[in-house]
């Protein structure tokens, strides 16, 4: 699994724990719902940080947290 998996994993995860769909979450981090669709469809490569901090607003999380987990554990070691 590459870390753009890994992303797209803990975003959905997150979403399924907050019982909230990829709608709410683009309204509530004020990112367009094409640039989240893109990150999830994996069409977005490399997504930036700004844009994944404003996920994380959406959230209701730190960037830390989004970050501080097992899925992200290994990431340095994996090929992207």
């Amino acid at each position: 699994m590459n870390a753009q998996d890994i992303l797209v994993d803990r975003i959905n995860n997150l979403c399924k724990e907050k019982r909230m769909t990829y709608y709410a979450l683009s309204y509530k981090a004020a990112v367009p719902i094409t640039t989240l669709m893109h990150i999830i469809d994996k069409s977005t490569a490399n997504p930036g940080i700004l844009t994944i901090g404003k996920i994380c607003d959406g959230l209701g999380i730190t960037l830390k947290d989004f970050f501080d987990s097992p899925e992200f554990d290994s990431v340095g070691h994996l090929e992207a």
